[in-house]
């Protein structure tokens, strides 16, 4: 299927271009749900030994039903989407300041079924997705400590309060297929800069982010269109309880809205607005590995939009 020419769930003759790049918009959007759907992350802001490594791996099913603009002649639009994961993150001192610096990578094989005029359609899709890369630095509290002076420091401070600015950028490296109307890619760099707020007592912490993710435009659109998007909104937050063992256990929640496209100059109707929760847990297998897993689930209250539930498990390493 990846290779074909035209998505079998596009190839009714009766299907309009005009008509396929409405949908694009909807689709590309929602193609990566974990990347590009409401997210609910936790421990952006907590405090880390700086000159360390953490390596993850994780992966997540993901079942969606997406919500189309009713004009068109699309009904029952689903996906299941698999992701494999790969991120790395390094801590570092900068001005006097704990700093840490993010990249992420991920591989996904999904399948989108629906009608089209009535009839099933189905597109399959397997490649890597959009690099992320993420700069961030807690200029209020965290100070940059490593070795016996970090773990001094946490036994003795029971209240700790953090603020910080990140910079997330999502480079256009995914798979893109300039006449295909789904992709794992958005052949676009999007810019989300970010502040948040820690703050942990005893053993509970609580921790809040507002972003904003600005999208520069995609001048290989379906069709040969050029594609603008608006700037997306989005606040999330989360409540951890950590226990004497190592288990610790979240839940969160979150919103976005904002991001209507344009598709060469004519705006379309699917402005997002969206919101999900989220559990998660983990628990130490030995000093420098640990397991985790989550529950994200995901609805809109927009016309457009995707109403989905991940299932996610993985190991978190350091050195």
């Amino acid at each position: 299927m990846v290779g074909s020419t035209v998505p079998k769930f596009l190839a009714s003759r009766r299907f309009k271009p005009g008509l396929a790049a409405s949908l694009l918009g909807i689709l590309t959007l929602w193609a990566s749900p974990p990347s590009h759907a409401q997210e609910v992350e936790i421990r952006r802001w907590n405090h880390l030994p700086i000159n360390t490594n953490f390596l993850t791996a994780n992966y997540a099913y993901t079942e969606g039903d997406i919500a189309v603009d009713p004009t068109l002649r699309l009904e029952g639009v689903s996906v299941q989407l698999e992701t494999w994961l790969l991120g790395y993150v390094r801590t570092f001192e900068l001005f006097d300041k704990t700093a840490r610096l993010e990249v992420r990578q991920a591989w996904q094989s999904g399948t989108w079924d629906g009608l089209v005029d009535d009839e099933p359609r189905t597109v399959n899709r397997d490649g890597a997705t959009d690099t992320f890369a993420r700069f961030s630095i807690n200029f209020i509290g965290a100070p940059p400590l490593s070795g016996k002076a970090f773990a001094e420091y946490r036994s003795r401070t029971k209240v700790e309060t953090n603020l910080g600015a990140a910079l997330s950028v999502q480079l256009p490296t995914g798979q893109y297929f300039e006449d295909k109307l789904v992709n794992l890619g958005t052949n676009r760099l999007t810019f989300s800069p970010q502040f948040g707020f820690y703050q942990r007592l005893h053993q509970w912490s609580f921790e809040a982010t507002a972003i904003g993710r600005f999208y520069t435009d995609n001048e290989s659109f379906f069709g040969g269109k050029r594609r603008e998007q608006d700037p997306l909104y989005a606040v999330d937050g989360s409540i951890e309880y950590s226990f004497q063992s190592g288990l610790w256990v979240s839940a969160g929640a979150g919103i976005n809205v904002g991001g209507q496209s344009t598709v060469d100059g004519i705006e379309r109707d699917d402005r997002r607005g969206s919101y999900g929760w989220a559990v998660r847990g983990g628990f130490p297998i030995m000093r420098s590995l640990s397991f985790r897993a989550g529950y994200l689930d995901t609805d809109h209250w927009a016309d457009v939009g995707i109403a989905s539930q991940t299932v996610s498990v993985g190991l978190l390493g350091r050195w």
